[in-house]
């Protein structure tokens, strides 16, 4: 049946033979019943009759003659329309059911069980190993875990467990409706199709009653809130141009997502603890919508929360790509001061009311350099980047996003700036 419909779509200009043969019969009829037979039903509206005139005898036609053409023309017009409506209906009937079939193909059946997206993973391997994961970070979207797998690879694994969250777990638990299902699985598969050197693309995921596993690279050097922190304590330096190319690699990351990639993604969670560094200090956006995974999986609205929120999360549960970029305007923040946010520097008696509010003081006094991280001071040049970045930030952190530039804007004004 539908290599019927299929063949009759291909030559979409041409006359089904049934109806060619239809619309013959009917021009073969309406040809054949005289043109000028009289209908049974009229009169003369004369009310004398005329002298009567003779007529030829061959012109005259019976009565008998006209009436029983009319009844055949009626019963021939009846059946071709009978048979044309009914060669309608039936295209219609297949072309519903070609469409119905189109639409089940269209919807991708759930699949069980783990599922890797790399043959370097082999699911069974995979769901072997899952036990013996070592705890790596514990976030409020699930705990990071290190696992060793027999090919001598190691892979990280988030844990989106529903003992934390149970309402907001996309764990797809036969409580969960099909259409979430379905729209969580078409989620993974375009994390998967991530290939961006400053993204962290998915791997493989492991479905199972109470949790879902997601599985990505690992990376050893650890994540932009674990350099800080040793920054802080002076185990390690981190030099302004490190920290300029790890601001240009996370906007270059933003912008694949939000422009480059089809469906666009948000991040939805973009903080320190979520940008990895490998041994060059290259950054690598992991989580990326992981909190959208959340969402679309419980119903749950809520896309962001913590000091790296933008305020129209708070105000209208609204997230869009300008608040992935309100989230690195902070991290920018951080860079330039060395400061956490969460230090008790911003929310101490002194009133400074966070670090974008702070930053914005420090632009307008009368020596902005004291806001900048004292570790990397010393050359004028940078000195002057520097500055200019604490505008690039300021920029970024306007409570209007219509006053944020964009992520692709922001790429080159970070990386404008960086080649100065």
């Amino acid at each position: 049946m539908e290599q019927r419909v299929r063949m009759t779509s291909k030559n979409p200009t041409k006359t089904p033979p049934l109806l060619a043969t239809l619309l013959l019969l009917l021009a073969f009829l309406a040809l054949w019943v005289p043109a000028a037979s009289q209908p049974l039903h009229s009169e003369p509206m004369a009310t004398q009759s005329p002298p009567p005139s003779p007529a030829p005898p061959q012109s005259t036609i019976p009565r008998a003659q006209v009436g029983g053409a009319a009844r055949l023309r009626r019963i021939a017009l009846g059946v071709l329309f009978g048979s044309l409506s009914g060669f309608l209906l039936a295209l219609a009937f297949l072309y519903a059911i070609r469409v119905a079939i189109l639409h089940a193909k269209s919807s991708p059946a759930i699949v069980k069980g783990p599922v890797s997206f790399t043959p370097q993973i082999s699911p069974k391997n995979l769901l072997t190993a899952l036990p013996t994961a070592q705890p790596l970070a514990h976030g409020p979207h699930g705990k990071y875990y290190k696992l060793n797998l027999d090919n001598d690879l190691t892979v990280a694994v988030k844990r989106l467990e529903a003992a934390n969250r149970p309402e907001a777990s996309p764990s797809m638990s036969p409580s969960t409706s099909k259409s979430d299902m379905r729209r969580v699985q078409r989620q993974l598969e375009a994390l998967a199709r991530v290939r961006h050197q400053n993204v962290m693309s998915l791997k493989a995921y492991v479905r199972e009653a109470d949790r879902l596993s997601l599985v990505y690279d690992f990376i050893p050097g650890g994540s932009l809130e674990d350099v800080m922190k040793r920054v802080r304590s002076q185990q390690v330096s981190l030099n302004w141009d490190a920290r300029s190319r790890i601001a240009v690699g996370i906007a270059r990351g933003l912008k694949h997502l939000h422009f480059e990639f089809n469906p666009r993604i948000l991040h939805c969670n973009l903080k320190p603890s979520n940008v990895m560094l490998d041994e060059g200090f290259e950054p690598i956006l992991a989580d990326c919508g992981v909190a959208r995974l959340i969402a679309a999986g419980s119903g749950d609205p809520e896309l962001c929360s913590g000091l790296y929120a933008a305020p129209e999360c708070y105000q209208s549960s609204r997230y869009t790509d300008k608040s992935d970029v309100y989230a690195l305007g902070m991290i920018l923040g951080v860079l330039l001061t060395g400061r956490d946010p969460t230090d008790p520097f911003f929310s101490g008696e002194t009133g400074r009311g966070g670090l974008a509010r702070w930053l914005r003081h420090m632009q307008q006094s009368a020596d902005p350099k004291e806001a900048l991280d004292s570790s990397i001071l010393g050359d004028e040049v940078e000195e002057e980047e520097m500055l200019m970045a604490i505008r690039v930030a300021i920029v970024c952190l306007s409570d209007s996003p219509i006053d944020r530039p964009s992520s692709d804007e922001l790429v080159a004004m970070l990386t404008q700036l960086h080649s100065l």
